[in-house]
């Protein structure tokens, strides 16, 4: 470390570095290495304080260094690729150094620095390679009019990193006497999977990323365990996103939280993988085999109630496919052979104390997670000496459960820390009779659910209930069209969604060019046991039922218009909608002819959507109770699309 100066503080410009495939070159070049990472750790540290920064850490061969200004940074950072390019690393087969570079404020506390900064610079740094310095939009901004003689800023486009937050516009840094050309930025982007972006920032649980991660070498399958809102789906997606290096064939997440048919959960997998599941094989046949020479990452998400359909794939693709990794989420295990179970805790609580400090508060999981919604939520809250107290006292009430504590910390904008806390401490009392530890988690996060249901105004409690019909995702017109009416105004859909989404009940997500919502599993039961009670659950299925097979019809009819891919796109985000409709008409009995005239119009999506093996499953059913006479229409279309199913079926 350095000490010259007073440390930056406030806005500060950050410079990570990193020596790429130095552990490779321990392992080969063990002797020589320690005179090489020496003179490089000497060249760094000396470039960097020429220009006024601070190392404030260094890890191994890694360098992180504060700046006061842009400027200085970007100085170090080009310096220091010149200095490194002309030493002679040749007994180490050379040394090539990535920079990453951003700016903005950071939190500083014993000499280190502290926040979403910091994790961004590092993520910045980490998808580039050696001998290229990358530059954050935020640095860009404030420099490229200023820039060093010869230096010229280069725009990489918008990349995701691997906090699966947001995107992020990446500059690459270079100089007339330095190494331009390099590789594709090894960014989310640039490696196959189908990972989704995460709206809020992963918090509380490094050292159970880490765990998941070794567990992950040393076995073919992981099951993430908990309660209900613990936190295993997101854990599991943050550990495939940090592991795609790993995986040359991606890594790709399976959710299973929208069915209820153990027959369909090949037919998920296999669209997730593109490797279709033609009917009358088990599950020990084309999956597997088509696996075999693969090398990735399967993330199958929320297993519990299709545990047997679940580990009878599990174990075929374990069995026959060597370089497959299988992580699964689910409350129980699979319970088959060769089978690591890591049960997630809740996030960790301080014990109760009268009075907590501020830097002894942050060392909690927990409450690092309440602060970074808080504040998410209410750009104004800050965690200070006065609120730690309160602050870990609804952590602790809500037992460190996630989803819990999200859900509370979304209050601060209209309750301050203390209220809410004495909120929570009335339900719970109310609920177990004054003994807190009495209360089972999944219970503590149903009485969440509640107190959160009885601040809604009474047409939000209306939609939120309505809004649980859906199985799948769902756009403002598909909530209008089944949940308008009746005390629901179309006209104030919008706003009323919205407020959801503001309360955290309904998420939202904006990342395509339509925007789709969503209700999370624990608060999707919640809504369909106030549909119960209110007596519209039958109505809305019927409803949502009749709104798909609409939406169905209408893309038979445009399937000659637009692209195909196109169509596609525009059918895919509804299968688990489809799905519903058809479990609800065919499986439930509740109306073949509506069931069999949708399996029908999908026809062609399920031929060009890589399911015809479901579709035909579907297909016979519906045949099977209306091919009786009484629905000759809806019987011709689906034996049409029977006959062009099978035919392909049979080419294949």
């Amino acid at each position: 470390m350095n000490s010259s100066g007073p440390l930056p503080s406030g806005t500060v410009t950050f410079v990570f570095t990193d020596v790429e495939g130095s552990s490779q070159r321990w392992e080969t070049h063990r002797e020589t290495m320690k005179a090489a990472v020496a003179h490089h750790d000497a060249l760094m540290r000396a470039t960097i304080e020429k220009h006024r920064g601070y190392v404030f850490k260094t890890v191994g061969d890694a360098f992180c260094a504060a700046f006061h200004t842009p400027l200085d940074a970007v100085k170090a950072a080009l310096e220091a690729q010149r200095a490194l390019a002309d030493a002679d690393f040749s007994a180490v087969d050379g040394l090539r150094v990535r920079i990453g570079i951003h700016t903005g404020h950071a939190d500083e506390r014993d000499g280190d620095y502290f926040g979403p900064m910091v994790n961004r610079v590092a993520r910045l740094m980490s998808v580039g390679h050696g001998g290229q310095t990358l530059v954050s939009a935020a640095t860009r901004e404030l420099i490229h009019h200023d820039l060093p003689d010869t230096a010229t800023l280069t725009n990489l486009g918008s990349h995701r990193f691997r906090d699966l937050t947001h995107t992020e516009q990446v500059w690459q840094l270079s100089a007339a006497d330095l190494l331009n050309e390099f590789p594709p930025l090894k960014s989310l982007d640039a490696l196959p999977n189908n990972l989704p972006i995460q709206p809020t920032s992963f918090r509380g649980r490094e050292h159970d990323l880490k765990e998941v991660k070794s567990l992950l070498d040393r076995h073919a399958l992981l099951t993430l365990s908990g309660a209900g809102g613990v936190g295993k789906t997101r854990l599991a997606v943050q550990a495939g996103a940090q592991l795609l290096d790993r995986y040359a064939d991606g890594v790709w997440l399976a959710e299973l939280a929208p069915i209820s048919d153990p027959a369909l959960v090949s037919s998920v997998i296999a669209k997730v993988l593109s490797a279709s599941k033609p009917e009358g094989y088990g599950v020990d046949g084309p999956i597997p085999q088509w696996l075999k020479r693969k090398q990735l990452l399967l993330i199958i998400d929320t297993c519990e109630h299709l545990l047997e359909a679940v580990a009878a794939l599990a174990d075929a693709i374990c069995r026959s496919c060597p370089d497959v990794r299988i992580l699964a989420t689910s409350r129980q295990a699979l319970g088959i052979v060769g089978e690591a179970l890591y049960r997630l805790p809740s996030l960790a609580v301080p014990e109760p104390v009268t009075r907590l400090r501020t830097e002894e508060a942050l060392r909690y999981g927990a409450i690092a997670l309440f602060i970074d919604r808080a504040s998410f939520a209410d750009t104004r809250f800050e965690l200070t000496d006065d609120n730690a107290t309160a602050v870990a006292e609804i952590c602790r009430r809500l037992d460190g459960i996630p989803l819990a504590i999200e859900l509370a910390a979304a209050r601060v904008k209209v309750l301050s820390v203390p209220n809410l806390a004495q909120r929570l401490n009335e339900r719970f009392r109310v609920l177990t009779g004054g003994s807190r530890t009495a209360l089972p988690r999944q219970k503590t996060l149903s009485a969440l659910i509640d107190w959160s249901y009885d601040l809604l105004s009474p047409q939000e409690r209306t939609l939120f209930g309505r809004l649980a019909t859906f199985a799948g995702t769902f756009t403002l017109d598909a909530a209008a069209a089944v949940c308008a009416g009746d005390g629901i105004d179309d006209a104030n859909m919008l706003d009323l969604v919205s407020s959801l989404v503001d309360k955290s009940l309904v998420v939202a997500d904006t990342g395509g060019d339509l925007e789709r919502y969503r209700l999370l599993e624990s608060m999707r039961e919640y809504g369909l046991e106030k549909q119960t009670a209110s007596g519209e659950r039958e109505s809305l299925a019927r409803r949502y039922a009749e709104f798909f097979l609409g939406v169905a019809r209408e893309a038979e009819t445009k399937l000659d218009t637009i692209p195909l891919n196109e169509w596609l796109a525009h059918l895919d985000p509804e299968l688990e909608n489809f799905r519903a409709v058809l479990e609800w008409s065919l499986d439930k009995g509740r109306d073949a002819a509506l069931g069999g005239a949708l399996a029908g119009a999908l026809e062609m999506f399920w031929w060009h959507g890589g399911l015809e093996a479901e579709g035909r499953r579907w297909i016979g059913a519906a045949l099977r109770q209306v091919g009786t006479g009484e629905n000759p229409a809806v019987e011709a279309r689906l034996r049409q699309a029977m006959a062009v199913l099978t035919s392909r079926f049979l080419y294949s």
